[in-house]
């Protein structure tokens, strides 16, 4: 059967020209022996004549649309054969090896500080129920010299786990529950009656907050005016002034607690201090029976056991030593960098919660830029050399001013990582660079042009290949960078691998068709081909590029 000329759709024994609009005109064949018989103008009507018919036998014109009369000869039917199998095998090959990468992917080996951190863990949570993100939420609190916040009821072990941080850093340790009546006394110490004696306003601050290195004040919110200015200033600068001296404070991590939210305004600067805030529930109904064989003796007591994240046997190494929680956080701040990628997210959350979530949601400059450093910690105790995107989530702790903004945080973090801004982005480069191929490539370009354009697309085969891999190996290896951070518990695993699948399995299928459609482009150029030719292996783009030349005429 001999091909519809371009421009013109074959129907049945006629072909139906397409005229401008996209709209089919009209046109019918006679059988056999019969001649088409064109309509009488109203002239010709009015004369009695007819229109004159097209002599017997003759075949119907082939009208081709008006502003392209070109064909596809056979030349380019055999063209675009040999470029679609080489743009397939190309695929199929590229295919091939991001899964067998991802297959034989191997997680990189722990580091000292990883296993000792994985021990830490492991020994903290030992015999609590359902408190695994509060124990590693209270250890990265403490490794970056920041403040944890705990807020729930009584009775769900928030004093039980500051205690617990004292054993595992060592160093000095106050504790102290607050009232609507508690005296600076009672935090900062007794004032000196030598002091008084020579006229000095000083305390004896040995033993007390301002010489402790780990501390936990319960009910913090509790604190009055007269301890308020001293406490902020401890927090944020560790600075005490005692009398006309400022001394320093070797407070590395402190643990407030509280049934409620602050009320007056005046505690809001105390809240902002506080870096990572925690809501501490209830054991759960399905854990209350364990709870109970757990209180009589019964339970073998490793109700805490590590989740298996990661790829090591921390849990046999030593602990994390005092000088590890004092040590980490400079590191880190001076070997970890954050790629653009986490920085468009931490960007993109920031301006979304402050400007699109209802009710909106403050994030200071301060909380912004201590968030950054959280995940230089996070990335270099688990052993990179980079921030992750996947480090983001325990932002959910950080941004937010009441604990449902937590979940808020998660889901736009969530939503952000699996939109893949990357990958729009790299589809609009395609689009541009198909459209310079179609203005080239309607007249034999020069070779330097043609060179120029074929760099371009084997770049952006580059990026394409090496993004449909990433995703190769995230899909098929479950979210392997996700599971191997000791700093996420397995629930929060399993909740974001559950919500990140169904959008990232369509990003990937997305990369693989841009990726084939990139290797046609790069065969075309290559081979020089017509713009003709190109609009019949990529019709789709052709057509974008065609509304976008009409829209800007």
């Amino acid at each position: 059967m001999q091909a519809a000329p371009l421009g013109s759709r074959a129907v049945g024994a006629a072909t139906v020209p397409i005229g401008k609009g996209g709209r089919f005109r009209a046109s019918q064949s006679r059988p056999a022996g019969l001649c088409a018989r064109a309509p009488a103008t109203a002239a010709a009507r009015r004369n009695g004549l007819d229109t004159p018919r097209p002599a017997r036998g003759l075949a119907p014109a082939r009208a081709v649309r008006a502003d392209q009369a070109a064909s596809v000869d056979a030349s380019d039917v055999q063209l675009i054969a040999d470029v679609t199998q080489a743009a397939d095998a190309r695929l199929a090959a590229a295919l091939a090896a991001a899964s067998a990468a991802a297959a034989a992917a191997a997680p990189a080996p722990d580091t000292a500080l990883r296993q000792r951190l994985t021990a830490t863990i492991t020994k903290v949570q030992k015999g609590l129920l359902e408190r695994e993100t509060e124990v590693r939420l209270m250890l990265l609190a403490a490794l970056c010299g920041e403040h944890l916040l705990l807020l729930g009821p009584p009775g769900t072990a928030k004093s039980e786990l500051s205690r617990r941080l004292s054993g595992v850093m060592g160093g000095a340790y106050f504790e102290r529950l607050l009232t609507r009546f508690s005296v600076p006394e009672e935090l900062f110490g007794p004032l000196s009656m030598k002091g008084l004696e020579n006229d000095e306003y000083v305390r004896q601050t040995a033993g007390y907050l301002p010489t402790a290195e780990v501390a936990f004040v319960d009910e913090i919110f509790k604190a009055n005016s007269a301890i308020l200015n001293s406490l902020l200033t401890l927090l944020n600068e560790r600075l005490f002034d005692n009398g006309n001296l400022r001394l320093s404070a070797p407070l590395m991590c402190l643990v407030g607690a509280s049934n409620e939210l602050p009320e007056s305004e005046e505690l809001d600067a105390l809240y902002d201090r506080f870096l990572i805030r925690r809501s501490v529930a209830q054991v759960s109904n399905a854990a209350i029976a364990r709870l109970a064989r757990l209180a009589a003796g019964r339970d073998s007591g490793e109700a805490g056991e590590a989740n298996g994240n990661g790829n090591g046997n921390g849990a046999a190494a030593e602990g994390l030593a005092f000088k590890d929680f004092k040590e980490v956080a400079e590191a880190a701040y001076a070997s970890v960098d954050i790629p653009d990628s986490v920085v468009d997210v931490l960007v993109e959350l920031r301006n979304w919660l402050q400007d699109k979530c209802e009710p909106p949601i403050y994030v200071s400059d301060r909380r912004f830029m201590k968030s950054v450093q959280m995940l230089q910690v996070i990335a270099f105790a688990d052993g990179r050399s980079e921030a992750n995107e996947y480090d983001a989530l325990l932002l959910e702790h950080v941004f937010g001013s009441r604990p449902d903004d937590a979940t808020k945080v998660r889901a736009r973090v969530l939503d952000i990582i699996s939109s893949d801004p990357g990958l729009q982005q790299t589809e609009l480069v395609f689009l541009g660079l198909f459209g310079r191929a179609c203005r080239l490539l309607e007249t034999p370009p020069s070779a330097a042009d043609a060179a120029e354009a074929a760099a371009e697309a084997a770049t952006l085969v580059e990026l394409l290949e090496a993004r449909q891999a990433e995703l190769a190996a995230t899909l098929e290896g479950q979210f392997p960078e996700l599971r191997a951070t000791v700093w996420q518990s397995e629930a929060s695993v399993q909740a974001a691998v559950q919500s990140l699948t169904p959008q990232m399995t369509e990003n990937r299928r997305r990369a693989e068709e841009l990726l084939r459609e990139a290797y046609v482009l790069a065969e075309c150029l290559q081979r020089r081909c017509s713009a003709g030719v190109l609009e019949k292996l990529l019709p789709k783009r052709y057509k974008q590029y065609s509304k976008g030349i009409s829209g800007k005429a």
